[in-house]
């Protein structure tokens, strides 16, 4: 078969800071998802994309043929609108699991196709694991038949969504173009879109524990995803939300399970609650539900209500007890006065050395472990007040994650002031 182009052209014409035509996108995708595009020549072409950018309409039409690569779902069929959330990652971000339950109290189904975590970041599906019964992977009939009976899943997406992008992270991942603006967009948006969602809202993070560490480059991420929405007729919107400071007390999988249970419950940290009520009304909005009020649902038993039956589909027993460490460590301040800053990176990679996270794919976690937060910025301490307790079933990673506190927790002269608003600012389409 003789193919269309020559990958060297498309690479020297981005080389070059030209754009690439609709067409030669098509193909590349195609040949590199075929293996007629070599690993060594698309390293070559993403790292052109790194370079010299993309404009929006060569964006668009990469996110368009990677979705092209694979399969779309269809919730044309089901009795209610659907609306989705994804968001960027960070420390404690355990929103997805009272959030899917909250927005489906409101007659509006929420396919939460999520996934694992790598690194200081923590994943989903590791999160809900921890529950004894539940399983992540589902097919299509089953997710279509839960958005029905319940109106909201949480599960593995499956591999025929947007193959390309998988081939093609693996790849950014060991040549250093994960940060490319344009590929992180479309990787993104390629699945969200195959999945088939009516709307999206994007949670974007930003600082030291999130992908994004600077507030314009993530504002330039978030407003390319939402052009990529709007685009292929998605019902885009995004919340920049602040990721400097762990998100509620917790950061580890059984942990984090816990507290968005007491979210649930109608309690739960202040910071979690508005985070979650917040993008619950974002995706309530964007699917028409303009009267809903979350905040109440949460309050009065309907979201947990939703929880307990989302849980049970899938396997799980909302009831039984989760898993603990068998070992923990409490660190104490050394000295009186103000927490001023509580790094997530730090406590990410924290719980990530304890057993909360992998450094590859496929490793084991350890459902009990991470990190419990004691105090937040803004609290006043005394010397020898608990700052944070450690767990974990292997003892031994107690002196490395330690280390990574190091610098990660200052305590100082100040006045006390709480920290400020969880979301930074909004984009829309």
């Amino acid at each position: 078969m003789t193919e269309a182009f020559d990958v060297v052209d498309l690479i020297r014409t981005k080389r070059d800071g030209g754009a690439l035509a609709p067409a030669e996108i098509d193909w590349v995708i195609d040949a590199y998802t075929r293996g007629i595009v070599a690993d060594e020549q698309m390293s070559a072409l993403a790292m052109a994309i790194f370079l010299r950018g993309m404009g929006r309409d060569e964006i668009s039409r990469w996110t368009a043929a990677m979705i092209a690569s694979g399969s779309r779902m269809d919730f044309s069929g089901l009795s209610r609108p659907t609306s989705d959330k994804h968001s960027t990652g960070g420390v404690g971000d355990k929103i997805t699991l009272p959030l899917a339950p909250l927005v489906a109290v409101f007659d509006v189904a929420v396919p939460q196709l999520s996934g694992r975590g790598l690194g200081h970041t923590g994943g989903t599906l590791d999160k809900l694991e921890a529950i004894p019964g539940w399983r992540a992977d589902l097919d299509n009939d089953a997710i279509l038949r839960q958005l029905e009976d319940v109106g909201a899943v949480i599960c593995a997406a499956g591999t025929g969504l947007a193959p390309a992008d998988k081939k093609l992270y693996a790849l950014r991942d060991t040549t250093g173009t994960v940060e490319a603006i344009p590929l992180i967009a479309s990787s993104i948006m390629s699945k969200k879109i195959a999945e088939g969602t009516d709307s999206l809202v994007l949670d974007v993070k930003v600082g030291s524990g999130a992908f994004m560490k600077d507030l314009d480059a993530a504002r330039e991420l978030a407003r390319t995803m939402v052009a990529l929405g709007s685009d292929a007729g998605v019902r885009t919107t995004a919340l920049l939300t602040d990721m400097s400071t762990p998100l509620g007390l917790t950061a580890g999988n059984a942990l984090e399970v816990r507290e968005s249970v007491e979210v649930l419950a109608g309690g739960g940290p202040s910071d979690v609650v508005e985070l979650t009520v917040a993008l619950a009304r974002e995706m309530l909005d964007a699917a028409g539900r303009t009267d809903a009020d979350p905040r109440a649902a949460l309050a009065d038993g309907r979201a947990m209500d939703v929880w307990r039956r989302m849980i049970s589909a899938q396997g799980g027993d909302p009831d039984a007890a989760l898993p603990t460490a068998r070992e923990t460590e409490t660190l104490t301040a050394q000295n009186d006065g103000v927490v001023g800053r509580l790094d997530a990176y730090a406590v990410g990679v924290c719980a990530w050395r304890l057993g909360a996270g992998r450094a590859r794919q496929g490793d084991a976690v350890q459902a009990g472990a991470g990190v419990e937060l004691h105090v937040k910025p803004g609290d006043t301490v005394r010397a020898g007040q608990p700052l944070l307790t450690m767990h974990t079933d292997t003892p031994e990673r107690f002196d490395r994650a330690r280390q990574a506190l190091d610098g990660g927790i200052e305590i100082g002269a100040g006045d006390g002031a709480a920290t400020g608003d969880v979301v930074l600012e909004k984009i829309a389409g």
